[in-house]
């Protein structure tokens, strides 16, 4: 199961799952998690506590309209390379989605990827693939950029084992 948004890091870590997948003859479950939105406040009037703009409809159709995007991209990469696939589109906190649907599915293996945090993500870590790695009760693969001086090509996985990533 690859947690993935259609960031560089995911991109990364959807390229590794399907690696793994080709290799152990498995299928790849995607799991792309729409963070729910913040309810809309209208300022109150005289002091008396806001009222909420009902989005709900709203929200639904444009994660609806993302998670299409994001389909299309990952079926077309993984029917290129034959990985057998499903994809999940769900609404909520990424950890605890993605754990969530890896629990669900029975998943073996929960890859996601990660860039380097800055110095305030580290103090107050805040980082999705530490949460996942923590909550997780199966294995976890964190699927880290590749260095700079990697050396690494287009051609497909460099020298040092780590991912590349998805074409565009």
């Amino acid at each position: 199961m690859v947690g993935y948004d259609r960031t560089h890091p995911a991109e990364l870590a959807l390229a590794r799952a399907a690696e793994l997948a080709k290799a152990f003859d498995s299928r790849v479950v995607v799991a792309d998690v729409a963070a729910p939105e913040p309810l809309q406040t209208m300022p109150g009037a005289f002091g008396l506590a806001p009222y909420y703009v009902d989005t709900a409809e709203q929200g639904t159709r444009s994660d609806e309209e993302l998670w299409q995007q994001h389909r299309e991209r990952v079926e077309s990469f993984l029917t290129e390379i034959g990985v057998p696939h499903e994809f999940a589109g769900v609404v909520g906190e990424p950890v605890e989605e993605i754990v969530d649907v890896a629990e669900r599915r029975q998943a073996d293996l929960i890859v996601v990827g990660t860039r380097e945090p800055g110095f305030l993500e580290r103090l107050l870590g805040g980082s999705v693939s530490q949460g996942v790695a923590r909550r997780a009760h199966c294995d976890v693969l964190i699927v880290h950029p590749p260095a700079a001086a990697s050396g690494e090509g287009e051609a497909g996985v460099s020298t040092h084992g780590r991912a590349r990533e998805v074409p565009r």
